[in-house]
């Protein structure tokens, strides 16, 4: 059975096994997810659920997703998100997907946009090492050498260094469901998810499980 859910990342806290071992978690806040269009092979060439997630105040929300909202009769919210499903029979639009999906114990992949760091340099952006720290013979210790001898004369593509860095989509595989709080719509994942506190995540089944 396929499972997913949007949620927001809350922040990472600690719990306690039965047998008394400390277990690191991620607090991840599933409101219900509203399900609002529903795509199938004979339309679209494959199967799958958009749904949206996520309060927002209506006077921002654009002309073309009030459109789509309205067409599904729900009230418009944040962040919209497909899910691929193999099996769709059993949802219908405007049906909420809540965090009762997932149980103690299920393995998913998390999936978000990591923090943002701007502009970097390129020991920070790739983790590369300083120059020796000595008394002479450095007058830097963080400047990056291009590696490119006199005959060469230009930078080979894909070379290693400074720019942009975090913001891009990170997936982080088979985390496991600690604990599922119903009534505060919360799940708990052992270990750490990527993004922001406040990010939007998305919790799925563990492809490779």
């Amino acid at each position: 059975m396929n499972k997913a859910i949007l949620g927001k990342k809350l922040g990472m806290t600690q719990v306690f096994s039965p047998k008394g071992l400390v277990i690191p978690v991620t607090v991840v806040e599933a409101n219900p997810n509203v399900v609002v269009q529903i795509k199938n092979e004979d339309n679209d060439g494959y199967n799958a659920l958009v749904v949206a997630y996520g309060e927002i105040k209506e006077k921002l929300v654009n002309k073309p997703m009030a459109g789509t909202f309205k067409k599904a009769g729900v009230k418009p919210l944040r962040s919209l998100k497909e899910f691929r499903f193999d099996d769709i029979a059993n949802y219908t639009v405007g049906q909420e997907i809540k965090c009762d999906v997932f149980v103690e114990g299920d393995k998913v992949d998390a999936v978000a946009v990591s923090r943002g760091r701007g502009f970097t340099g390129s020991m920070f952006r790739w983790n590369m090492r300083h120059q020796d720290n000595t008394h002479g013979g450095y007058k830097v210790h963080r400047h990056q050498s291009l590696g490119s001898g006199p005959g060469v004369g230009k930078v080979f593509k894909g070379k290693r260094m400074a720019g942009r860095y975090g913001g891009t989509q990170v997936t982080v595989q088979n985390l496991e469901v600690v604990r599922v709080d119903k009534d505060r719509n919360i799940i708990l994942v052992k270990g750490a998810i990527p993004g922001p506190r406040n990010g939007v995540v998305m919790l799925r089944n563990a492809v490779k499980a």
